[in-house]
C-alpha cells in the first residue's frame, strides 16, 4: 500500500491536483510557504481519492457513463483494489489472483472480479469513500484558514461520488 501510495502521489495528485491549484495561488499573488503547503496538504489528500476512484470505477463503473472499458485488471496495473485485496486475501484466494491477474482472457478477469467481490471489495471502497470525504471535509476546514475554502469545497464536492 506504501508503494501505491506513492505511485498515485507522483503520478495523479501532484500534477491533476496540487501544481494547478499551486500555479493558480501564485498568479493571485499568494506567495506564502505556510498556504502553499496547506493547499499541499488538502490536494494530495484529495488526489489520492480521485485516483482510488478511478481504480473502482476502471472496474466497477458503467462503461455507458465511463466512456471507457476499464483494463486494469488485464494490464496488470497496481490498482487500489488489487492493493487492498491482497491485503486481506488467503493464500488460496492469493495463487488465484496470481493466476488469472494480467491475463487477457474474459474468464481470468472475470475470475479476479469475482475474487473482489468474494472480499467485499465495493463495501470497502464506499467505506473508504465516506471516510475520505470525511477527512477531506477536516482537512480543508483545518488548513485553508486563509485560503478561500469554496475552492477546495467545489473540487471535493465535484469528485465525491462521481460515476465517470
Amino acid at each position: 500500500m506504501a508503494r501505491y501510495k506513492a505511485i498515485v502521489k507522483y503520478k495523479t495528485a501532484f500534477y491533476s491536483f496540487y501544481l494547478p491549484v499551486a500555479a493558480s495561488m501564485y498568479i493571485a499573488g499568494i506567495e506564502s510557504e505556510e498556504e502553499h503547503n496547506n493547499a499541499k496538504h488538502i490536494l494530495l489528500e484529495m488526489g489520492e481519492f480521485f485516483q482510488i476512484q478511478d481504480d473502482y470505477l476502471d472496474c466497477y463503473g458503467d462503461p455507458a457513463v465511463t466512456g471507457k472499458i476499464g483494463t486494469d485488471i488485464q494490464d496488470n496495473k497496481c490498482s487500489w483494489l488489487v492493493v487492498t485485496a491482497l491485503e486481506i486475501m488467503t493464500a488460496e484466494q492469493r495463487a488465484e489472483l496470481e493466476a488469472c491477474y494480467a491475463q487477457h482472457d474474459d474468464a481470468c478477469v472475470e475470475q479476479v472480479k469475482a475474487l473482489y467481490n468474494t472480499l467485499q471489495m465495493p463495501a470497502l471502497y464506499h467505506k473508504f469513500e465516506e471516510e475520505s470525504y470525511q477527512r477531506l471535509q477536516k482537512l480543508i476546514a483545518c488548513h485553508a484558514q486563509n485560503l478561500p475554502h469554496s475552492v477546495f469545497l467545489n473540487f471535493a464536492k465535484k469528485i465525491y461520488k462521481r460515476n465517470k
